[in-house]
């Protein structure tokens, strides 16, 4: 017989799903001293079967501001030209950022380095934990958890969060829906071995009624992801590897020789957003609040952006420094952004399978006019890397409120650096070097630093680094007002 209990110990943020949007946040949590516990359903491994193999530029970001981002560019390729299809295309060296080009690694590989943050940083993980249902009152969330032995304990937290994925037990528990439709019906995934190595480390391209798209490993397997438009099945059909080459060949002219899959698998790519990404003090992020078609990789970067919004606001709710509706502030900001992503990656599936001559036509225009209008390239590129979406701003904010600051110089490093505490960063004018180096009692939330330029801006950066304020001339020098933005922002 299952037994029950009760963990008498309140956990101050419980953290559901160890992918890499949850390992990413605990890791966050745990290191701006909050205690926080990661349950995950299935056994400790991190899969080579993951899907996403691409990181963006604002992911890159992220992961630079927590030290990460070199790591894990040695594990991986990069790309500069990203063709959406067949003569869509858009040139990511063009990007105002340390890294203009998208980072060709497996998921895995994200995951490790994540997991391994989350670790160092104290974060308890508990595998094979299931969550099979949750309560909340005003004051925190009980979540009943069955372990690997079948028992069931119910477990206390201050705030919990689901980042377990599309199927998520958190998001059916509180009751928020998942709507949206099934965007491509059938895909098919591979891991092969090839006799020919392709002349990229990404190859992608459709025929009229085929698609595919070959990802190297780097270790000698790769990679492969296609449709076939004539033989559209449910995901429990049958697959095999000639399947998989005759679909190749006719996207790409050839399969590479393909041999030896390790493994093969069908899926289907749904469009699908939670209305709600908080409800009391359960929160949703990544697949769990959102899911796309795979168009333009911005799946796991999504998610990855969503736990580096969120992270620093449950902080500071944990730590009762949390200005008033701070919270409420995460779904307002990533919902429009996840609402975005899934309008503009269906958009280009759908032009991408166009069979009405229409919207052929359309898909053509499209195409001349994204590859040679260049606010539209620049708008292309901007959400198709992340580095383009910005977060609203009260009425009468600094211009600035709420866009994401690029790696700045700054005196004594780069702005990403500076991020690496988990802090805000004040940057001020280097004329004004002593008026707020002395913060006192907020060193632990603040870093000031001035810019390396004779720039009069005074700029205060949240740790997901999106300006939460800023000034320009007298008012970028007046310590009062200076001082009342650090109050609003980070408690006195």
């Amino acid at each position: 017989m299952n037994g029950t209990g009760t963990d008498s110990t309140t956990h101050p943020v419980i953290v559901v799903g160890s992918g890499p949007t949850g390992l990413l946040l605990a890791g966050d949590l745990a290191g701006a001293g909050v205690p926080v516990t990661l349950v995950e359903k299935r056994p400790h491994q991190i899969s080579n079967l993951s899907r996403a193999f691409g990181v963006h530029a604002r992911t890159l970001e992220q992961l630079d501001a927590r030290g990460l981002a070199d790591d894990l560019l040695a594990t991986g390729d990069t790309i500069t030209g990203l063709r959406l299809f067949r003569r869509l295309s858009l040139d990511l060296g063009t990007l105002e950022s340390r890294f203009p080009f998208l980072l060709i690694t497996p998921q895995y590989e994200v995951e490790r380095l994540l997991e391994r943050r989350a670790r160092e940083a104290g974060v308890e993980f508990r595998y094979e934990s299931e969550v099979v249902g949750l309560r909340q009152d005003d004051a925190g969330v009980d979540l009943d958890v069955r372990g690997p032995d079948g028992a069931t304990a119910t477990l206390r937290a201050d705030y919990v969060v689901g980042t377990d994925g599309h199927r998520s037990a958190v998001r059916r528990a509180i009751g928020v829906d998942f709507p949206g439709v099934a965007v491509i019906k059938s895909l098919f995934l591979a891991d092969v071995r090839l006799a020919e190595q392709p002349e990229g480390v990404l190859t992608v391209n459709g025929a009229d009624d085929a698609f595919a798209m070959i990802a190297s490993f780097g270790d000698g397997w790769y990679r492969v992801m296609g449709w076939n438009r004539r033989h559209e099945v449910p995901d429990d059909a049958p697959l095999d590897l000639d399947e998989i080459k005759e679909v190749t060949r006719r996207a790409l002219g050839t399969d590479y020789g393909m041999h030896d899959a390790r493994w093969l698998s069908r899926f289907h790519s749904d469009e699908r957003q939670a209305p709600r990404y908080r409800v009391g003090r359960v929160f949703l992020a990544g697949d769990a609040a959102h899911v796309h078609s795979p168009a333009g990789g911005q799946g796991m970067n999504t998610g990855l952006q969503d736990a580096a919004n969120l992270g620093w606001k449950l902080a500071a709710a944990v730590q009762g420094r949390a200005p008033e509706g701070l919270l409420d502030t995460y779904e307002a900001e990533r919902h429009p952004v996840g609402k975005a992503v899934l309008r503009s990656s269906g958009g280009l599936v759908r032009l991408a399978r166009a069979q009405n001559p229409a919207l052929r036509a359309v898909r053509g225009l499209a195409s001349a006019f994204v590859n040679v209008a260049r606010p539209v390239q620049r708008k292309a590129l901007g959400q198709v890397s992340g580095i383009g979406y910005r977060y609203p701003a009260p009425r009468g904010a600094h211009r600035l409120t709420g866009t994401r600051v690029p790696d700045v110089a700054l005196t004594g490093g780069r702005l990403y650096e500076a991020l690496r505490g988990g802090r805000f960063v004040l940057i001020a004018p280097a004329a004004d070097s002593e008026a707020y180096d002395d913060q006192g009692a907020r060193k632990d939330r603040l870093t000031v630093a001035h810019w390396t330029s004779d720039r009069r801006t005074t700029v205060l950066v949240r740790p997901d680094g999106y300006v939460a304020w800023a000034a320009d001339g007298a008012d970028a020098a007046d310590p009062a007002r200076v001082e009342a933005a650090l109050a609003a922002h980070l408690g006195s």
